[in-house]
């Protein structure tokens, strides 16, 4: 394996780690604060984020690389709201989404095109996550500070990330 694709995916591994880590601090502080259903959305979240950690961690063992087990940032804790929460979850993934593309754009300058079409799931995964992050920040737009649209909000997450899903 490329030592310099192999440092980018190891990158890539710490960057998946810590939105895992940062999605379970954003579902606890929902728990907390009595979003069950938003709590739930970030769970989920913070698994598959997880998972896909581990798709990395797999790929490069199986190339031959090493893997760098990372050391993860603290996570932010706490919220003053939920559109400053879901804001937060946008600018995550479109961060993740940069750091993809930019493995993409070494691995093809690299001339190492087995990375770059294992990376292809990630481009494609990233369309998705950025969709639903988009839609779930835009529908908070909509319901401004109304604590009934919140309550409704809470309780149809899930539905409603999954019908984005759907669309795409």
């Amino acid at each position: 394996m490329n030592k310099a694709i192999e440092a980018l995916l190891n990158d890539q591994i710490k960057f998946e780690a810590n939105a895992s880590m940062h999605y379970l601090a954003m579902a606890s502080w929902a728990d907390n604060a009595g979003y069950n259903g938003i709590a739930e959305f970030f769970y989920n979240q913070s698994e598959e984020e997880r998972a896909h950690m581990l798709k990395l961690v797999k790929f490069v063992n199986e190339r031959g690389g090493t893997v760098i087990v990372p050391e993860l940032d603290k996570p932010k804790a706490s919220y003053t709201s939920l559109h400053e929460l879901f804001a937060d979850f946008l600018k995550s993934e479109m961060f993740v989404t940069e750091q993809i593309n930019h493995v993409i754009f070494e691995c093809l300058n690299k001339k190492d095109y087995n990375v770059h079409n294992f990376m292809q799931w990630y481009v494609t995964e990233q369309l998705e996550e950025e969709a639903v992050a988009r839609t779930l920040l835009d529908k908070l737009n909509i319901i401004g500070d109304d604590k009934s649209g919140h309550y409704m909000f809470d309780r149809d997450i899930n539905t409603i990330a999954t019908a984005v899903d759907v669309e795409e």
